[in-house]
């Protein structure tokens, strides 16, 4: 323990560039989207103590600190304003279906059928009057492997 703390007291800046690279490189390796701010915060702190900033421990650990909560608060208002959650992710497939137009493939037999819709077959449930085959409906809701469905 004391060769680390005589490796701080004569390089601090190699002791923060470290923290911030393996931080960095658990980001990298889990994309956890939490561990990046604080490996720029502690590349921040490591360049202050490049500077030639005599801040202490104490302090550099509060500069760290204060620099992860700022950006990572600052990062996640960035986000939702780019990414608002009322938008469907891009990767869920089932939730971008919600609202197209779907084409009848085969017809509905006691509210069940077949659609076509985003280049793939669904199974479907469809609630009131059966719309024919080649007619469109609307996706209305995914439910599990099938889609709810309504005339268009």
């Amino acid at each position: 323990m004391t060769a680390l703390a005589d490796m701080y007291a004569a390089q601090p800046f190699w002791i923060w560039l470290a923290i911030g690279v393996i931080l960095l490189a658990v980001e990298a390796a889990f994309s956890t989207e939490w561990l990046l701010w604080p490996a720029v915060s502690a590349g921040i702190v490591a360049v202050l103590t490049a500077l030639g900033l005599k801040l202490g421990l104490a302090v550099e650990v509060g500069v760290f600190a204060t620099l992860t909560l700022i950006s990572t608060l600052l990062s996640r208002r960035l986000i939702q304003r780019v990414n608002p959650s009322d938008s469907p992710d891009i990767n869920d497939r089932d939730a971008r279906l919600v609202g197209q137009r779907a084409r009848v493939v085969e017809s509905f037999v006691g509210g069940r059928g077949r659609v076509f819709v985003s280049g793939a077959e669904w199974p479907a449930e469809i609630v009131g009057s059966a719309p024919i085959v080649g007619e469109d409906v609307i996706v209305e809701a995914t439910l599990g492997s099938g889609l709810k469905v309504r005339p268009a």
